[in-house]
């Protein structure tokens, strides 16, 4: 019988611990002054009404790289929502994929190398794929030794093996182009494996294939971490100002949709001016939610890298003499089989409005 009443009692008793705990809810709740509780409310309306308000953009990138740091920074810091767009990002793990997807319409925006939209307008289109704004001045790809080697030269490449990249890919383009510009024969002065996939070439050289490899970032990194590859030589800054990526879209959307490009760009230039004034440690702190699976220090020190060789541009206007470049190295690469006209391929308007 007294553990049936004691049993009964609990709830009384929480029945009181509760009532006491909901009578200090209602006094904190009544210390909010009114003014402050209607200017959450009016804030938190405020805030639904704007993200209504954005216009939805799909971008689609060639991969999601550290390289590309200014376009992350531009989407940490809000840029893309201040301009009033709803930004979905897809990586779409290669050129040509990220060209089909901005040809079919399934992205509105694309992110990849300009050279992708010289072939796009060599095969013949009505519609061509235009490049607006140019991200990228150098190469991003270096040269990794086995050892150290801080008196490396280019010729120490000749008689080597070498992990390179997909032929006709600007990565592989760029490192022969290279190689002529030293006086070294890319087809006969070495040998260079270009049978491996993208993203693959560093774990074959950890696993012992090539005296060298040429390695984007984190990948570069990664095997200076391990302790099996050191980096001795940076393309980038052997090939000089070459635009390496740029952003582009169907001349039909630009003409239907000159606003959103104009808003995009202007976002993208505030990420540039964001990495032009502030230090390598700052731009890897803001970036950093974009690759949760690397350190800070390791972000930091591939921001570094890029940093110093001056990687990105301080504007996003993609100048003919660039694109004049690009071709040449197109066209040393054998993969071009005609000169595609600046004009018809790349617009300026958006990129300098975006300076102004």
């Amino acid at each position: 019988m007294k553990k049936k009443i004691a049993f009964l009692a609990l709830p009384a008793v929480l029945c009181l611990v509760l009532a006491g705990c909901g009578g200090d809810t209602k006094e904190n709740t009544a210390s909010v002054p009114a003014e402050q509780v209607q200017e959450e409310k009016e804030q938190t309306t405020a805030e639904t009404e704007q993200e209504e308000r954005l216009i939805p953009v799909t971008l689609n990138e060639v991969a999601h790289s550290i390289f590309y740091a200014p376009q992350y920074v531009a989407i940490e810091e809000g840029y893309f929502k201040e301009e009033g767009l709803d930004l979905t990002l897809v990586n779409g793990f290669g050129a040509d994929k990220v060209m089909t997807a901005v040809i079919s319409g399934e992205a509105d925006i694309g992110f990849m190398g300009a050279e992708a939209s010289v072939y796009a307008y060599l095969e013949g289109t009505s519609n061509p794929v235009v490049n607006f704004a140019q991200l990228t001045q150098r190469a991003g790809n270096f040269v990794v030794a086995r050892e150290p080697d801080d008196e490396f030269q280019w010729e120490d490449l000749k008689g080597k093996y070498v992990l390179g990249g997909r032929k006709g890919g600007m990565p592989e383009m760029v490192f022969e182009y290279v190689l002529k510009e030293k006086g070294i024969d890319p087809a006969s002065d070495l040998e260079i494996n270009q049978s491996i996939d993208f993203g693959s070439t560093a774990a074959a050289f950890s696993g012992g294939q090539g005296d060298y490899t040429i390695e984007f970032e984190p990948s570069a990194t990664a095997l200076e971490e391990e302790g099996v590859g050191y980096v001795v030589a940076s393309v980038g800054t052997e090939s000089g100002y070459v635009p390496y990526t740029s952003y582009s879209a169907k001349e039909s959307y630009i003409e239907e949709n000159p606003e959103i490009i104009q808003k995009f760009t202007n976002a993208l230039q505030k990420g540039m001016d964001y990495v032009q004034t502030h230090t390598p440690e700052e731009i890897a702190q803001v970036i950093a939610p974009q690759f949760e699976e690397t350190g800070l220090e390791t972000i930091t020190t591939i921001v570094r890298r890029y940093y110093e060789q001056d990687t990105w541009k301080s504007n996003l206007i993609f100048e003919q003499d660039s694109f004049d470049l690009l071709q040449n190295i197109l066209d040393s690469a054998g993969e071009l089989k005609e000169r595609a006209p600046y004009e018809d391929l790349v617009t300026t308007t958006f990129a300098e409005e975006a300076i102004r």
